[in-house]
């Protein structure tokens, strides 16, 4: 069954757009006052690592995420080693209780009566 483009278009900018949230968030909590266009360049890249890696399980996709969070935070951001472990460590927790609570949000409307 093919899978329309505009669902995987739409699909993949709902990632980045989550992504990119979420690490401004991550950003501002460690770093301070940050411009938001950097955090969406850092989301560009968990979004297609995990479009890329769907096919993989959980903990492949989330080292792989991880570690290329990490590199994009420190390339985009500029930081040293320990400061950018920091960032993305905040940047996972983000976007994890973020995940969970939308995920939580949409299960518990679902079972609205109708």
């Amino acid at each position: 069954m093919a899978v329309p483009v505009v669902a995987l278009v739409g699909t993949f900018l709902l990632a980045v757009l989550f992504y990119g949230v979420t690490m401004h968030i991550a950003a501002r909590y460690v770093l301070g006052d940050v411009p938001i266009v950097r955090a969406f360049a850092v989301g560009l890249v968990p979004a297609v690592i995990s479009f890329a890696l769907q096919a993989y399980g959980p903990a492949v996709v989330i080292a792989v995420t991880a570690s290329a969070d990490f590199f994009a935070i420190r390339a985009v951001y500029r930081l040293r080693y320990r400061t950018a472990a920091v960032v993305t460590l905040a940047h996972y927790t983000v976007a994890a209780l973020v995940g969970i609570t939308i995920f939580n949000l949409v299960r518990l409307l679902s079972t609205a009566p109708t």
